[in-house]
């Protein structure tokens, strides 16, 4: 029967940093939802026809928020210049950090509060009490930032602020 480790890699050069098999899923998982927020951004923004279609892109003068908010607790919000330009910047923000590996624990506490919003902007949830996969990536993101995992496969090894890692 197999046992899971707990105990940190140890090198005989205290000096060289040992990456673990775990340390590369979660780069991988750090890449793949990066990707998903850029995406998200790239979609909005210029339209290509997968969730946003060319008319209603983000440059050709459509609003990103319109769509996801007009129906929800947020209605208010839908449409606002400043609003759009929020979202666009922390999709674009967060997806580039993750994707990246630099700023990943900056990006996981922006994400997350996103994450946050969308699912309240849904509320009640139609599937469930109170779970769905907004919360399942705040929940990774948390993670990501406490794994680390901008280091492996990232930039983040290039970082010496604590608060950019």
């Amino acid at each position: 029967m197999a046992t899971t480790h707990t105990r940190p890699v140890m090198d005989a050069d205290p000096s060289r940093t040992v990456t673990r098999p775990l340390d590369y899923v979660w780069s991988i998982v750090r890449i793949s939802i990066g990707w998903v927020f850029l995406w998200a951004f790239l979609d909005k923004a210029f339209g290509w026809g997968f969730a946003t279609p060319a008319d209603r892109a983000w440059i050709n003068g459509g609003s990103p928020t319109t769509g996801f908010l007009k129906g929800s607790n947020f209605a208010a919000l839908a449409g606002q210049p400043w609003v759009d330009w929020l979202f666009m910047a922390g999709l674009l923000g967060v997806g580039l950090a993750l994707v990246l590996g630099i700023g990943t624990r900056l990006a996981a506490a922006a994400g997350g509060l996103m994450l946050a919003l969308m699912w309240a902007a849904g509320l009640p949830l139609a599937n469930n009490p109170f779970m769905d996969e907004h919360i399942i990536y705040a929940m990774v993101l948390i993670g990501l930032a406490m794994a680390g995992a901008g280091d492996t496969l990232g930039l983040g090894k290039l970082v010496r602020n604590p608060y950019l890692k």
